[in-house]
């Protein structure tokens, strides 16, 4: 079976100014990355688990390797003569040999089932218990409304940017990025925890979409993985700034926010370790840093559990 990619279209859900993807760093604190009692030092990435081995099941069933839990991904081989999967009622797509990718949000249910339908109409089926998650509280020193001049600005601007992301999620390419293990896009000290709850000078927002880095300003970053160019930001958005969005196929996709430079263009084909940019400060930021985000189709993922050790 040729591997196809299917995309929801990404939708807004909530009212115009809750915002799903912005984040500012710890700039020069050496020790805590926000003014925060709650927050506590962030810990060292744990290794990948998609690269963890493969834990054979019985004959004729899934091969699964990673884990199961909130922000995390599973990579799987479905048994043999699968015409058709799913993962609680949806569509996953299959690579030529059987291989797949399943995950699961940061706000997934306890409990996940994997279903495989054969040539011959019998199902194989896995239920899966889905870990949870341990989730922050940071609170930062920044206007809710990120690089727009004003309330009204912000709600004038926003619509435009939300519609480019949407455009660039809807995009459908062919990669085999998401076999790769993950590598991090630059190194440095971790100040911003995937999906920790943020509070912006006292207005609580939504979670924190992806992972801080805080590196010098102009410091290269690289592809994590193979993969092609969605969204390359031709001007800074409100909250985001420079951003540029890598999709990796099978629904899996990075995004790069705050970048000072963007090196690669939409429709760009990019190979894992490639030089995409420089880090920045654009956007919501309070000091230069790299806010690195996954997306499974619609789920949010945390990098600290996709990619190897950091330096590796």
């Amino acid at each position: 079976m040729m591997h196809r990619q299917y995309r929801r279209r990404f939708t807004v859900a909530l009212p115009l100014l809750i915002v799903a993807a912005s984040c500012v760093p710890a700039g020069d604190a050496p020790a805590r990355p926000f003014a925060s009692v709650d927050a506590a030092p962030l810990p060292t990435p744990a290794p990948a688990a998609p690269v963890a081995p493969p834990v054979p099941l019985a004959p004729g069933d899934f091969i699964l390797r990673g884990s199961a839990e909130q922000g995390a991904a599973m990579l799987g081989q479905a048994p043999g003569g699968t015409r058709a999967l799913t993962l609680d009622g949806r569509t996953i797509p299959l690579a030529r040999e059987g291989g797949f990718l399943i995950a699961f949000d940061r706000d997934a249910g306890p409990t996940a089932r994997l279903v495989a339908t054969l040539a011959d109409g019998r199902t194989v089926v896995r239920d899966l218990a889905v870990a949870p998650g341990v989730w922050r509280i940071e609170r930062i020193n920044a206007p809710y409304r990120g690089g727009a001049a004003n309330d009204a600005d912000f709600a004038r601007r926003r619509p435009a940017e939300l519609a480019q992301i949407a455009a660039a999620r809807d995009t459908r390419v062919e990669s085999d990025g998401w076999k790769q293990r993950f590598r991090w896009p630059v190194t440095g000290r971790l100040s911003g925890a995937f999906g920790s709850q943020r509070v912006y000078q006292g207005k609580p927002g939504s979670y924190h979409s992806g992972t801080d880095i805080a590196v010098p300003a102009g410091t290269p970053f690289v592809a994590p993985a193979d993969g092609v160019v969605t969204l390359a930001a031709s001007t800074p958005f409100t909250l985001e700034g420079y951003l540029l969005i890598v999709d990796h196929g099978m629904g899996l996709s990075s995004a790069f926010l705050h970048c000072q430079r963007l090196d690669v263009r939409a429709g760009d084909r990019v190979a894992q370790g490639q030089v995409l940019g420089t880090v920045g400060r654009t956007g919501r930021a309070t000091g230069p840093h790299m806010h690195w985000g996954l997306k499974w189709n619609d789920a949010r993922l945390d990098p600290a559990k996709i990619a190897a050790p950091m330096g590796q």
